[in-house]
């Protein structure tokens, strides 16, 4: 079991930089990779970004196309914590926001949420 709790949404105007979190506790270990995904409100959930991990500590990074250039993962390994940086937000990037990790069975394990609301 891998436990996620993410934090860092709220209101923010656009143009304006935010960072959301996701502290993950239990079988970290075993996670191959995190992921973020988001849901505005009457649409379906979709990918914004993911980092993943091989055996030799390489790591890869890929992004919605929307979001390059403007969002950012990251991960602290020491803290068990990825990020999403997002600059230059859009009230299209309005959403609730969901970290995800896998553990090698695909993206099974989610967090609660986090808010995210860009005002124009």
């Amino acid at each position: 079991q891998v436990q996620l709790v993410e934090s860092g949404g709220g209101l923010a105007q656009a143009g304006v930089p935010l960072r959301l979190s996701c502290a993950a506790s239990g079988r970290t270990f075993a996670t191959r990779a995190m992921a973020w995904f988001r849901q505005a409100p009457g649409k379906e959930r979709e990918f914004v970004a993911r980092i993943s991990w091989s055996g030799d500590n390489t790591y890869y990074k890929d992004y919605k196309d929307s979001v390059k250039g403007r969002f950012t993962i990251s991960g602290d390994n020491a803290k068990n914590t990825v990020y999403l940086q997002m600059s230059s937000l859009k009230p299209e990037d309005t959403a609730v926001y969901y970290c995800a990790a896998d553990v090698g069975r695909g993206f099974n394990y989610w967090g609660q949420g986090t808010q995210v609301t860009v005002s124009s």
